[in-house]
């Protein structure tokens, strides 16, 4: 039985609209179910979200779909 390879990433993004406690529970709320999600942290003093994830479960695309939805566009 092959074993499938994890492919983890970690990944910072800015987000320039976190700006209190409530945003870092609505962020981590929101990518933390995702498949191959290990960690999410928020920080508030650089506006960034991190995540540690599996690249073969989850795409670039898909977590910044979803801190869209969730209120918090990334920066480009």
């Amino acid at each position: 039985m092959a074993q499938q390879m994890q492919e983890m990433r970690d990944l910072t993004l800015s987000v320039p609209d976190v700006s209190c406690d409530h945003c870092v529970q609505t962020v981590y709320k929101a990518l933390s179910p995702l498949p191959g999600v290990e960690d999410v942290h928020t920080d508030l003093a650089s506006k960034t979200v991190r995540v540690r994830f599996d690249a073969g479960q989850l795409s670039l695309g898909t977590i910044e779909e979803v801190l869209d939805d969730a209120g918090y566009p990334v920066a480009k």
